[in-house]
């Protein structure tokens, strides 16, 4: 049996991942079913994997956060505390992260052989480039979108999309967070 692949991201209506303008975090949507809901989603045993530039990224948000602020809410600590696979032909260890391990090579077959020997779920959060690189290679068995209620049309970056093959979705799962924002399940299949 080989273990679910789950691609994990957050969204603008619009489809980007991330701005540069001055939304702040959650895009200032968040609120607290939105982040019960992500703790519980991460409570559950899993193994995150990650490219090596979101996992920079998040090094870089973690090391300039404080306890406070929205980077440190309960549910990325506990990402970041459940055991984690980095896929990078350019990272040296030892990693700033708990449970970390370097795998060099193509995401493809690294994913490929995760799911094969992973006793656990697979599931990354972020890592757009990679996990577009996985969807084309049927490596990718749902696509779990919080959409929340913005458009980013002057500030996006990041479209999460961008150069994908199509797909058609099956909706699995549908969830509002605190009135506004969205939880969306799919399992992809690829449209021919």
């Amino acid at each position: 049996m080989t273990a679910t692949y789950t691609f994990d991201v957050f969204t603008s209506l619009d489809g980007f991942g991330s701005t540069t303008g001055n939304w702040g975090g959650y895009w200032g949507k968040q609120g607290p079913e939105l982040l019960e809901r992500r703790l519980a989603t991460y409570g559950e045993d899993q193994r995150m994997v990650f490219g090596s530039g979101t996992y920079r990224i998040f090094v870089e948000m973690l090391a300039d956060s404080t306890e406070e602020s929205d980077v440190r809410d309960a549910w990325v600590t506990r990402m970041i505390n459940l055991p984690a696979t980095i896929v990078s032909n350019t990272l040296q260890g030892p990693l700033d992260w708990p449970d970390a391990t370097v795998v060099r090579g193509d995401a493809v077959d690294v994913v490929a052989r995760l799911k094969e020997e992973s006793e656990v779920p697979l599931r990354s959060h972020g890592s757009l480039s990679m996990n577009r690189a996985l969807l084309a290679a049927g490596l990718v068995d749902l696509i779990q979108v919080t959409l929340f209620p913005v458009v980013t049309g002057q500030t996006g970056t990041e479209p999460i999309f961008h150069g994908t093959a199509d797909y058609d979705l099956e909706l699995i799962e549908c969830r509002t967070l605190d009135g506004r924002s969205q939880e969306l399940t799919y399992r992809p299949t690829r449209h021919t």
